[in-house]
């Protein structure tokens, strides 16, 4: 799987329009950090990339599984720690007022682990970076 993204960054700091296909996402940095706090800043949309796909990989199995499980809650909290250097995704899993037996309880922890986004995370990863 290749996605492609593009952030154009201008002149108002740090407003940034993220544009992948026909969809756009504006990025920012908090007022604290000089932004305008208009978007996500970067650290809270790495946050929101596992949070959803830890959601939409549960709702297709819960779906497959014909389970009446109609709300799935997923937070992620990211700490950075870069005099480490060291990141932690924390994440926790509720499913609103359900109350669901423990061989379920298990069974959906190890369907969240096989998200795509858990899988790139805890992988090796290469950054190749150019300037043409």
């Amino acid at each position: 799987m290749s996605v492609k993204v593009k952030a154009s960054l201008g002149t108002e700091k740090y407003y940034t329009e993220v544009i992948a296909g026909e969809n756009k996402i504006i990025t920012d940095e908090p007022i604290e950090q000089g932004g305008g706090n208009k978007g996500f800043n970067p650290f809270e949309i790495l946050a929101t990339s596992l949070a959803s796909c830890t959601a939409a990989t549960l709702r297709m199995y819960i779906d497959r599984k014909g389970w009446n499980i109609p709300l799935i809650n997923v937070e992620v909290e990211l700490k950075n720690y870069p005099q480490i250097p060291k990141t932690q995704f924390g994440r926790t899993i509720d499913f609103g007022a359900d109350q669901l037996n423990e061989e379920i309880k298990d069974k959906l922890l190890k369907i969240a682990n096989t998200c795509p986004i858990h899988k790139m995370l805890t992988n090796n990863i290469e950054m190749l970076t150019k300037i043409p």
